[in-house]
């Protein structure tokens, strides 16, 4: 195809400027700044990817000297991504990528308000061979039989006539001139939304006790507790494992409720979050708590074969086998000290005397072995500090709780339609092109002859089959007519 299908002068799209744009239009609307902030925010999230970033830095942190981490913390490069100077590169490029769209957006609007005029002569100069031929026919018949077609074909057909000639243009793909605007739209969109999220949303953590009720949570990076504005209850922790004790899975069962009244009950797992009230909550943890029972094994004297076990609960003294008073339960502790497993602190009151209280431990025998003569030698650690009784602890009652983050992220709405409008975007800037085609029916002394021919801003290789096929198309009419 000869390079006069192509050429289309720009000297019509753009009008010379009537007055000097502001300093900072010009710097807003500079390319260069565009580069410059993209770089930049690679280079620096390339730096959040390698530098840990919150709870996980506290590792990297203390092989810091002082100074470097000191540097480290003013520039906030343990939280890069919530950080001020993060916030305003993300905010600068946002502007820069809105006002080099209005800046340019009027020459993308001429060009997609502009016609193509049916009698140009330049797009049909050179044509190959096979994008011109004879028709036998008069030029009238001709002339109306071509017009019939492109009438049916194209929705925007322009036409002029003049003495033996008919003339016919269509444009189509224009939209496509919009499609880096909607690129540009979408990355803004992406990054308000971000913003929005980094500014106003929050992320907490709460742990709920089975069958407990909370009503407020503990926000990240804050020295305070948030309400929710409604309540949530764990009806039932469920946690299986592995043979290797390593947990398999574990799982939350949730009601929600609002003034008191159950509003929605969901099943949360890991990565199976559940969503209330514009907030996500999500399964991240476990554990466990004392709970208000234990058994308790009683020796009286040194006969240990006379010892009886007894269940008790928080707030309910138990007689004594002897019947010199009660004793009771008054705290537990899953791990005492962090390593002496399971332990409970009994207190004993006699009919006569002062209350006796003392902590026994599920691992005594161990313990003692451990540490010997450490329990003998303090009173509140000895199992018989209440003679003549000697106290043991058989089990200890557990209660799980789930360990939830809860999440809030008002921005992620807008994030998603920006990914949508990203996809359409970059689907009409490289997937569609603005195509002009014009047709050109002339009264010739050996008959009428229809010429084709075209210009795109893109694609060229699309175009030259599309001018095949309507040059094919235009010339079976007139063979299936013969």
């Amino acid at each position: 195809m000869g390079k006069g299908v192509y050429d289309l002068t720009q000297s019509t799209l753009k009008d010379p400027p009537e007055h000097k744009p502001h300093f900072l239009w010009r710097f807003f609307s500079s390319v260069k700044l565009t580069l410059a902030l993209l770089i930049i925010l690679a280079v620096t999230s390339v730096a959040g990817t390698v530098i840990p970033q919150q709870e996980s830095a506290l590792e990297f942190a203390r092989e810091l000297g002082p100074t470097t981490f000191k540097v480290f913390m003013t520039l906030s490069l343990f939280d890069m991504y919530h950080s001020t100077w993060f916030r305003l590169l993300l905010g600068l490029l946002g502007i820069n990528l809105l006002v080099c769209s209005i800046d340019r957006f009027p020459g993308a609007w001429r060009r997609f308000r502009k016609q193509p005029q049916p009698d140009r002569d330049r797009p049909f100069q050179q044509l190959p061979e096979h994008q011109t031929f004879q028709v036998a026919g008069g030029f009238e018949d001709t002339a109306a039989s071509v017009e019939g077609f492109l009438s049916h074909r194209f929705k925007n057909l322009a036409s002029l006539r003049k003495i033996g000639q008919a003339c016919y243009a269509v444009s189509r793909g224009k939209y496509s001139h919009f499609g880096v605007y909607l690129i540009h739209l979408s990355v803004f969109l992406i990054l308000v939304g971000g913003l929005i999220g980094s500014f106003l949303g929050f992320q907490g953590f709460v742990n709920i006790v089975e069958g407990e009720t909370i009503d407020h949570i503990a926000v990240k990076n804050r020295r305070e507790t948030m309400p929710l504005g409604f309540e949530v209850r764990c009806d039932r922790f469920f946690v299986d494992f592995y043979p290797n004790r390593t947990p398999k899975e574990y799982r939350s069962d949730l009601v929600f409720l609002v003034e008191g009244q159950v509003v929605e009950e969901h099943v949360i797992r890991v990565n199976h979050p559940v969503e209330f009230r514009g907030m996500t909550f999500y399964q991240s943890s476990y554990g466990s708590i004392p709970g208000s029972k234990a058994r308790v094994g009683v020796v009286p004297g040194m006969d240990s074969n006379s010892s009886s076990s007894v269940e008790l609960e928080k707030g309910r003294p138990q007689p004594l086998p002897g019947g010199e008073g009660t004793f009771s339960l008054r705290d537990a502790n899953a791990n005492m000290m962090g390593m002496m497993g399971p332990a409970a602190l009994i207190v004993v009151e006699p009919t006569d005397g002062d209350a006796v209280q003392f902590w026994i431990f599920q691992e005594h025998k161990a313990l003692q072995e451990r540490f010997p003569g450490f329990f003998e030698q303090n009173p509140r650690l000895n199992p018989a500090s209440f003679a003549p009784y000697t106290f043991f602890l058989e089990n200890l009652e557990n209660r799980y709780y789930t360990g939830l983050q809860v999440n809030r992220d008002p921005g992620v709405p807008i994030v998603w339609t920006g990914f949508f409008m990203i996809v359409a975007g970059f689907y009409m800037a490289f997937f569609m092109s603005h195509r002009q085609l014009w047709v050109r029916v002339e009264e010739t002394p050996n008959g009428t002859r229809v010429s084709v021919a075209g210009h795109t801003n893109k694609n060229p290789v699309g175009l030259e089959r599309e001018l095949n096929r309507l040059s094919n198309d235009l010339s079976n009419i007139f063979t299936k007519g013969a």
